[in-house]
């Protein structure tokens, strides 16, 4: 009897501890990605999240401020919802090494992590996040993609004990 739920246990893991595309594969992309330079400066973007039966559920416009201080690139992102609240995270995040980063900002659990290869950036944390009054920790997974020196397109990813529960597509456009 236990025998059945072992297996079943271990095909549940398999199928949602997967982590996906390795960032490796975009390395020849262009335009290659340089995450201080691109958000240094003033930078708008565009999204929406879909719960997870593909619903959009939020639309929002961000305006995101970044500055390099010594070493460390700043984000100010302000959230403006078409609901009329408003949201702001502040991001500080280091550059490693061999195109890795890490990051914090308040509801983010821990550090974040992200590795650029290419024109792309994988970034992955978990986001202490309020819904319906309770407090709920997700898994996100961001992928960025830079399409040329002011545009770049993303896709995020969240999921609790590895299920999907929603998805934020973004535009960015830098200013200037």
């Amino acid at each position: 009897m236990l025998r059945p739920i072992g297996a079943l246990l271990g095909a549940l893991l398999l199928l949602t501890g997967c982590s996906g595309v390795d960032p490796a594969v975009y390395r020849n992309a262009r335009p290659t990605l340089d995450l201080f330079a691109y958000f240094d400066g003033t930078v708008d973007a565009w999204g929406t999240f879909a719960d997870r039966s593909g619903e959009v559920v939020k639309r929002f416009k961000v305006e995101i401020r970044g500055r390099v201080e010594n070493d460390a690139l700043v984000l100010d992102e302000d959230f403006r919802y078409a609901d009329g609240t408003r949201s702001r995270r502040v991001w500080t995040i280091i550059r490693t090494a061999d195109g890795r980063y890490r990051g914090r900002a308040a509801d983010v659990v821990g550090e974040a992590h992200g590795v650029v290869s290419g024109n792309a950036l994988r970034w992955t944390y978990v986001l202490a996040l309020e819904v319906d009054g309770s407090s709920w920790t997700l898994d996100v997974e961001d992928w960025m993609y830079l399409q040329d020196e002011r545009v770049m397109l993303a896709k995020s990813v969240m999921r609790k004990f590895g299920f999907r529960v929603g998805e934020v597509i973004l535009a960015f456009r830098r200013r200037g």
